[in-house]
């Protein structure tokens, strides 16, 4: 049954992707604004502040994008989207990219026809219960209540790990993740599953987040990022080597504080071709020469926005792990600007 309502909103939504025309580079030129799917509100990842501004680690791709294609990183209308509707909205042409712990698979790159523009931040699906039960490992959740966001991958996968196991369990489902807080803190479900950094977001934001616990298991491969709508391949290339610029600044040491200055001419020439001394790849990809360079001074390089949203000096507390650099032991790896 979960199976089958999971791929009907795939189908659902895969029925209007594409019928939105392309040239999306220049209605946004037009229009004066970036126009981004986030989620409704995860801490770390995209919530607005106190203020009403929204901040986060996928706020701060989106930022990086419209800096690139408008030259301001504010000039961003945030469109919150929840595990339903947010393809519907993509497919639609009511946002203009998803930014929002959305992972990459086939079904959602193939069928409902989206582009995936790379991979932003690696995860894996995990559990978190209050301390108090006393239970250390998902091994021993036979029989458990477990609360979980609809129209998510982490559906599948939850039953498949039961299956698997040879265990029972009793879906609780919740649209949003402040809805899945409610629920989980009131005791209506046992056990909270979505992927490891929103569990790690969701219980930062408890009164006493030391009360709970995040179980060692990961259950599945969770490779999340930005996704566009198929038909529109300069839109396409403008959020993949966005998002590839700001991977590829950690890795040469080009940060918020210095590409202005490295942006005049280095002995480096992958600097000079990313930051538009030499090349012409803004202009190949229609864009200015200076594309990468706002991009970067947007929010920082990859490491830069990591470590002001999720790293480990933040509330959330997120090591690098899987994220890191490819040549510090991660998986982040940026093809060359040659």
């Amino acid at each position: 049954m979960k199976k089958t309502v999971f791929f009907g909103t795939l189908a659902a939504a895969g029925m209007s992707a594409g019928l939105v025309s392309a040239q999306t580079v220049d209605q946004i030129t037009e229009r004066g604004e970036l126009i981004c799917g986030v989620s409704t509100g995860v801490n770390g990842f995209s919530a607005p502040d106190a203020n009403g501004v929204w901040q986060g680690f996928d706020v701060d791709v989106c930022r990086a994008v419209a800096a690139a294609v408008l030259g301001d990183p504010m000039a961003v209308n945030f469109v919150p989207t929840t595990g339903q509707t947010r393809f519907s909205a993509l497919a639609s042409g009511e946002i203009d990219m998803l930014a929002r712990n959305t992972t990459w698979t086939f079904s959602r790159d193939v069928d409902l026809k989206f582009t995936f523009a790379g991979v932003n931040y690696y995860d894996g699906q995990g559990f978190m219960m209050k301390r108090s039960m006393g239970v250390g490992s998902a091994m021993d959740l036979d029989g458990a209540t477990v609360c979980i966001q609809t129209g998510t991958t982490t559906e599948l996968n939850l039953a498949d790990f039961f299956r698997a196991n040879d265990m029972e369990y009793e879906p609780v489902p919740i649209e949003t993740n402040a809805e899945a807080q409610q629920q989980y803190l009131a005791g209506s479900c046992d056990v909270y599953t979505t992927d490891v950094s929103g569990l790690a977001a969701t219980r930062a934001s408890f009164e006493t987040p030391g009360d709970h616990v995040i179980l060692p298991e990961v259950i599945s491969k969770e490779p999340l990022g930005p996704a566009v709508r198929n038909g529109d391949d300069q839109w396409a290339d403008v959020v993949m080597w966005t998002l590839n610029a700001l991977i590829a600044a950690e890795e040469l040491g080009i940060t918020s504080a210095n590409v202005a200055e490295l942006a005049e001419g280095t002995t480096n020439p992958q600097i000079n071709r990313l930051l538009g001394s030499e090349g012409g790849m803004g202009e190949i990809m229609g864009l200015d020469a200076d594309w990468a360079v706002r991009a970067i001074s947007a929010s920082g390089n990859y490491g830069e926005i990591f470590s002001a949203n999720i790293g480990e000096e933040t509330p959330i507390g997120l090591a690098r792990g899987l994220n890191a650099q490819w040549t510090q032991g991660g998986l982040m790896y940026a093809p060359p600007f040659n």
